[in-house]
């Protein structure tokens, strides 16, 4: 069974669940997971694309306009997995929708009229990815890391935060993945701020660069830091605090473990390290797939880890950050934003050794 009729299969349980008759699919997410990560969005910072999904008991179709239909057509997988095309005019009334669903049971992944929300469960679908999908994230994974690891080494003293945003969107784009979340701090910024949007301050001596990237629909996330000049002592004390805290998440993410408990394990490991509070100035990541995150993790959070999701942890500590994208697997967890030579620090954590990535030093 091919990912796409596994899905469709998923999604026509879950309209015999819910007592529905079709669901719409109108978010990029979820267009991308159930069309073998094709693309639906023009503007890549909506979540709801230029074309939809419709999904009935027997029939699966795309809706869009003529404007769209010609790409998606040519350029997607879409006809090959048995979707029909459902086309409206731009400039005209949009009748398609109506007259598929008239006197249907309509659910839909986001708000739209008369329909019964179902946007959660379908959340929860994407979480459980195919092998397929595992293939594809190691894929993006080794993409991001490389153009990561392209752009940090071209980042010299000077440069704006625009500029080294530039860089890293080029390197990411060469590789054919889509950067869309692209974040720069450098020097007093990387200690002020969490979600450092690029500015035109220039780099005097330390840079944090953090990229979301997407490729077949997936996103991975991955933060690394560079400092010109030798470390002081506050900043490599928090890096090896940082590393801790990190592989504690990161062993701790296992089969049959609740968010939760993982959530607790990194509140102590914060503690231990000496910054029980710091936990609470950033949310700490969660399970990813076709978004950055599909939700955050809390304290109170019971989903149960499973092996074969995708999870990316960002711990931080005022100044440092640590943040891959790694993947559960049966024996053990991959990371899949490892970058072949980075300077690591090596911890110990109950008997478990595992390396975090260090500030790279130039």
């Amino acid at each position: 069974m091919t990912d796409t009729a596994l899905k469709l299969q998923r999604v026509r349980e879950l309209l015999a669940a819910r007592e529905l008759d079709a669901i719409l699919l109108k978010r990029i997410c979820n267009f991308a997971w159930l069309a073998d990560g094709a693309s639906s969005y023009v503007n890549t910072a909506a979540d709801q694309g230029a074309a939809s999904l419709l999904v009935t008991a027997d029939r699966q179709y795309v809706l869009t306009t003529n404007i769209e239909a010609t790409r998606i057509g040519d350029e997607e997988p879409l006809r090959s997995l048995g979707f029909d095309f459902a086309v409206d005019p731009w400039y005209g009334p949009s009748t398609a929708l109506a007259a598929l669903t008239d006197g249907l049971r309509l659910g839909a992944d986001a708000p739209h009229d008369n329909a019964t929300d179902v946007g959660a469960e379908l959340n929860r679908l994407r979480l459980n990815l195919t092998p397929a999908e595992g293939e594809r994230f190691r894929t993006l994974g080794r993409t991001c890391a490389d153009a990561m690891n392209a752009a940090i080494y071209q980042v010299a003293p000077g440069m704006t935060e625009y500029q080294i945003a530039g860089l890293l969107a080029n390197e990411t784009l060469a590789r054919e993945a889509l950067p869309i979340v692209n974040l720069i701090a450098t020097d007093e910024r990387i200690f002020r701020y969490r979600h450092p949007l690029p500015t035109a301050k220039k780099l005097k001596r330390y840079a944090m660069l953090v990229l979301c990237g997407r490729q077949y629909g997936l996103v991975c996330s991955i933060t690394r830091l560079i400092h010109f000049g030798p470390l002081s002592d506050e900043l490599r004390h928090k890096e090896l605090a940082c590393a801790r805290v990190d592989a504690t998440m990161i062993a701790r993410t296992r089969p049959g473990v609740t968010l939760g408990q993982v959530f607790q394990a990194t509140m102590d490991a914060y503690a231990a390290e000496g910054f029980p509070g710091e936990w609470r100035l950033h949310h700490q990541g969660g399970p990813a797939s076709y978004n950055p995150r599909e939700f955050t993790a809390t304290p109170d959070s019971t989903e149960v880890v499973q092996e074969g999701q995708v999870y990316a942890w960002n711990p931080s500590i005022t100044g440092l950050k640590s943040e891959d994208t790694i993947l559960v697997g049966a024996a053990g967890n991959e990371v899949l934003t490892t970058i072949a030579g980075w300077p690591m620090v090596t911890v110990n954590i109950a008997g478990q050794i595992l390396t975090r990535p260090a500030v790279l030093v130039a």
